[in-house]
């Protein structure tokens, strides 16, 4: 099998499981109750489901496991390397699982989606699906196994969400990672930013992960806190353009705190966050604080509380909170 621009499909081989996996890693789709191994496994064992790689130049760039179960097919892990988005490997994979289906004469294809996985579902729709009106029911069969909180909207018009607060009370030893290859990476202080620009770096980057606090705030009380001397805004350039930004609040007596921290959607999956991560730690220790400290919560990539941990930081308290769902306030995209 052949997709689009030199990409080649081919059933997965019991060699390829390392390079499946690390797609998946890097793709966010590892939740905490996933076992890709087990996964695998199923899919393998089961006559009516195959695993399906795409291929570049001997590289595992793309996945996508397809299936039925006599009445329905079924697809999940359908995933691409970041770096190579945006050439339409996505939809050739996409169409691989669905004539995969049609072969064996199965009338429609369903996925799930996470309700906060909101890029997803315009790639989807772009490729010619739609929301079904079935309502999705579940039940955990493992014991001591609880969702953390972000798979549903627990109510009408609520979110439930599991915040995780960490801290760090000495410099880490590891140095900041160098950023290799050709492009011309920056991280600069910008001091009084303009709000206008504040707020594309905070709406573009918080948008997938439901950042709304900001969203509300009017112009005045977030110009206070964005200006405040004590209030460090790092901008992550690459190439000259925006790719990522840091916070520290420092205004909270000798502690500081990493009040934001995240990267421009275009820019995930290529090593810079671990840069970004470790610059804003290194400049946070500079002033000799007692500890450093922030929180992450389930609407989060998947990937921010390994990543947090893997630098230093180490997990102090946890809380679940049910918020209203920030979507149906009118302040994100339809």
């Amino acid at each position: 099998m052949t997709g689009e621009s030199n990409l080649k499909l081919r059933p997965y081989a019991a060699a390829d499981r390392d390079d499946v996996v690390a797609v998946w890693k890097q793709c966010g789709l590892l939740v905490w109750y996933n076992d890709p191994d087990q996964d695998i496994a199923r899919w393998l064992e089961n006559p009516s489901s195959e695993i399906i790689v795409g291929v570049l130049d001997d590289q595992i760039v793309a996945t996508v496991c397809v299936g039925y179960d006599g009445h329905r097919g079924r697809m999940n892990y359908l995933a691409c390397l970041p770096e190579h988005r945006g050439r339409g490997f996505a939809s050739c994979m996409a169409s691989a699982a669905e004539e995969w289906l049609r072969e064996r004469k199965v009338p429609k294809v369903e996925l799930l989606i996470r309700e906060t996985n909101l890029g997803v579902k315009k790639f989807y729709r772009r490729i010619g699906y739609h929301r079904n009106t079935c309502h999705i029911m579940q039940r955990w069969l493992v014991d001591g196994m609880k969702p953390p909180g972000n798979e549903a909207t627990t109510a009408e018009g609520k979110l439930e969400n599991v915040i995780t607060y960490l801290e760090m009370n000495e410099r880490p030893v590891q140095p900041v990672p160098s950023v290799t290859g050709e492009r011309k990476v920056a991280l600069l202080r910008c001091e009084r930013p303009p709000l206008a620009f504040y707020r594309f770096l905070y709406d573009t980057i918080g948008e997938p992960c439901l950042w709304w606090e900001r969203r509300s705030m009017d112009d005045e009380t977030l110009s206070e806190i964005i200006h405040d001397s004590k209030v460090e805004i790092y901008v992550l350039y690459v190439d000259g353009a925006p790719a990522g930004y840091a916070e520290l609040d420092r205004r909270l007596g000798n502690d500081i705190e990493l009040a934001y921290f995240g990267l421009m959607p275009d820019f995930i999956g290529q090593g810079l966050g671990s840069y970004l991560l470790t610059s804003a730690i290194d400049i946070a220790w500079s002033y000799s604080p007692d500890r450093l400290h922030l929180h992450t919560n389930t609407l989060d990539h998947p990937r921010a509380l390994p990543v947090y941990q893997r630098c230093g930081f180490k997990p102090y308290k946890q809380e679940k909170t049910l918020i209203d769902d920030p979507r149906l306030t009118g302040r994100f995209p339809a």
